[in-house]
């Protein structure tokens, strides 16, 4: 009985994890240093890095902050910097 008991516990816990799992996020720390390797991307006709599409990933939660920022707008607003971000497959911010 004992047994049966544990293991219904055990279900139930393994059934709130798996249910809490998807809210659970990693914290993302907003660096726009991150994005450096996409300046050359940006500011010319040439494809983004991979590295560059890698750190833009990373960095996804944070470019509605950086498109508030005046000092960063110019960068992920401009032509060159939507090009970068849509040809590494990442949907354009709408904030």
């Amino acid at each position: 009985m004992a047994m049966k008991k544990m293991g219904v516990s055990l279900m139930v816990v393994v059934v709130l994890v798996a249910v809490e799992l998807p809210h659970m996020t990693e914290a993302v720390t907003c660096s726009p240093v991150a994005l450096s390797p996409c300046m050359g991307a940006i500011s010319s006709s040439s494809p983004p890095s991979s590295q560059c599409c890698q750190k833009l990933k990373e960095q996804k939660p944070c470019l509605c902050g950086y498109i508030k920022n005046p000092s960063f707008k110019q960068y992920v607003s401009s032509p060159g910097g939507k090009k970068v971000i849509s040809s590494c497959g990442i949907p354009i911010p709408t904030c």
